[in-house]
């Protein structure tokens, strides 16, 4: 375990950390000493402090991980020089001074957009039943209703903040695309990752492929901690 890279892993908007759960335990079998960011979801700048105390607390190297806003937050928070690589899960990827919500904007506008119900006393959530088949079309559908059930409300503060030094124009980073997305559509993923120069993978998989292709996500890690420790051996 002390050669590898820990690995930090950050939920998006809508969820928590216990769903990076599958990829946890590929990780941890494989030997990897895994962190896992549970945000606020308050504000970006609270959400990015909250990745660090756990990034602060690896005594190795660490590969950080986000999916969907999550990846805002890893852009944010991993200017920590103990962070060698970033890896996006069908995640936002801001640049400077952009923000979650200047990047929805500039979706496709001939597709539906995420079924994001009209904010309620400065929270968000997605409209339930729209959730399955926009955030959960590949999970086994009980599994989807209970994450449509058990939405964590998303503070509009961390939509509207911008990020302001994004990690990523100085460390390497990969990124999982997802073909089937309904919450951020693949176009907008292929742009957002080829302005970052970050190595790609596809997957056919929905939004949530982190729960239904733990084993695509796992190896995207990987290929990341390995390239990550040929650095510091070097």
């Amino acid at each position: 375990m002390a050669d590898k890279p820990a690995v930090v892993l950050v939920h998006g908007g809508f969820v928590d950390g216990s769903g990076w759960r599958p990829v946890y335990d590929l990780l941890t079998r494989d030997g990897y000493r895994v962190g896992v960011v549970q945000n606020p979801t308050m504000s970006l700048r609270g959400d990015a402090a909250a990745a660090r105390l756990i990034i602060d607390a690896q005594d190795r190297p660490v590969v950080l991980v986000g999916h969907s806003y999550g990846g805002a937050v890893i852009t944010e928070a991993s200017t920590n020089p103990n962070v060698a690589a970033l890896v996006y899960v069908a995640a936002f990827v801001p640049d400077a001074g952009e923000s979650v919500d200047t990047l929805l904007a500039g979706f496709p506008t001939d597709i539906p957009g995420p079924p994001i119900l009209p904010p309620k006393d400065g929270f968000l959530f997605l409209d339930r039943d729209k959730f399955p088949a926009a955030f959960a079309g590949d999970p086994p559908a009980d599994l989807a209703a209970f994450m449509a059930d058990s939405q964590v409300p998303w503070g509009v503060d961390a939509l509207g903040q911008p990020v302001t030094e994004p990690a990523w124009r100085t460390k390497p980073s990969w990124y999982l695309i997802t073909t089937d997305d309904k919450m951020i559509p693949p176009p907008a993923q292929r742009t957002m990752s080829g302005r970052a120069g970050s190595t790609t993978l596809e997957a056919a998989g929905s939004h949530s492929v982190y729960v239904s292709q733990p084993a695509a996500v796992a190896d995207l890690i990987k290929q990341a901690a390995a390239s990550a420790a040929v650095a510091a051996a070097q």
